[in-house]
């Protein structure tokens, strides 16, 4: 019989109920089937995105039945620890906060001043005009939604958000969500805002939110629909208060595959386009990704950013890169050190086609017009 979620939901709890009664070989038996099942729902997966999501979840599965064996090896004396950890219920929030404060800040990233500007209003212009915002009734922190092709800057512009604001950075993923200490998704979800809004400023940031608040169907996960309303009580319980401030940061490729509800007024409110680079920012990206390098003096910037129109920002990293390699390659098979030559960037650039296709950059337009 196929692998079905309830199935796996049904086997996932009743691991996690023994492995909490200290009952680990009962545990061990159920947390492996819990991981088989799931990793059969991968093989037959849709998508990349969800075999990746579904690979992930039974790996955690499987650390915790690895888990079970030491536990039931160990003297009874040394597991009392092990269980009033997991009796706490769930993951510690600190595990999500990162533990470098992001060091680049909106100067470092090319274009998008749109976004920027988005961001500024929800965060920065009343956090630094406190009473301007309380008399207009601007409210403080939010949910801000970045959409956009791959390889565009989402993650960057997140990093940046909380280099701007000296913020608690939190960084999340939906398999840490669903799967560290198995079966507390809910809780898990709850301790991070708790203690979000402990901080004076924070920023929870979630690449591939649609994997974690997808649109709900009525074969959807008993995990799912338990979830996603979670989610969405605490973004709308957002503290408001003058010395605290919130902002929820969602990043995805695909916008459309999110739940409706949560694109509603007083949850992800403030959407941003992140698109591709326009002519200045492609301008910028060349700067950055080549200024440390050694350049030919033949090497144009300006006919190169004509050439890269419809490329993303990672493409020009990775196109900089490819052409570095060519002399450096050179250079340790014993020929003279050189600097990178226009036809060295000439030759990678017509062997690398755009990473986004103009149809999936249509799609984004049609998203950003209508919301589907």
């Amino acid at each position: 019989m196929a692998a079905t979620f309830s199935t796996f939901d049904r086997l996932k709890s009743k691991g996690v109920i023994a492995y909490k009664r200290g009952e680990y070989l009962a545990a061990k038996t159920y947390l492996v089937d819990a991981a088989e099942c799931m990793v059969e729902m991968a093989e037959s997966a849709k998508t990349d995105e969800a075999r990746r999501q579904h690979e992930e979840l039974a790996a955690e599965l499987i650390d915790l039945a690895k888990d079970c064996d030491q536990q039931h090896r160990s003297p009874r004396k040394n597991r009392r620890p092990q269980r009033e950890k997991e009796d706490d219920g769930g993951a510690d929030a600190s595990d999500w906060i990162a533990t470098e404060k992001p060091t680049i800040g909106f100067d470092d990233i090319a274009g998008l001043e749109e976004v920027k500007e988005d961001i500024r209003l929800k965060m920065i212009y009343p956090a630094s005009h406190p009473e301007l915002a309380k008399k207009y009734g601007i409210a403080l922190g939010g949910g801000l939604l970045l959409y956009g092709p791959p390889g565009t800057g989402k993650t960057m512009m997140a990093k940046a958000i909380a280099h701007e604001l000296d913020a608690t950075f939190y960084v999340i993923s939906p398999a840490q969500i669903l799967s560290k200490w198995v079966g507390e998704a809910e809780q898990n979800i709850r301790k991070l805002f708790e203690a979000a809004k402990a901080e004076k400023s924070s920023i929870i940031f979630m690449d591939e939110v649609e994997a974690l608040v997808p649109k709900r169907k009525s074969d959807s996960s008993s995990v799912m629909q338990r979830v996603v309303p979670q989610i969405l009580q605490e973004l709308e319980g957002f503290d408001r208060k003058d010395d605290s401030a919130i902002l929820f940061v969602g990043a995805t490729n695909k916008p459309w595959a999110l739940d409706d509800a949560m694109l509603r007024p007083g949850r992800l409110d403030t959407k941003a386009y992140v698109g591709l680079p326009d002519a200045p920012a492609r301008y910028r990206l060349l700067e950055i990704h080549f200024g440390e390098r050694p350049l030919d003096e033949d090497v144009d910037f300006g006919e190169l950013c004509d050439l890269l129109d419809g490329y993303s920002g990672a493409d020009i990293k990775n196109i900089a890169q490819q052409a570095a390699s060519i002399p450096f390659t050179e250079a340790i098979g014993g020929r003279a050190a050189r600097p990178i030559r226009m036809l060295d960037v000439l030759s990678i650039i017509e062997a690398t086609p755009p990473s986004v296709s103009k149809a999936t950059e249509a799609r984004y337009e049609v998203f950003a017009r209508s919301g589907e």
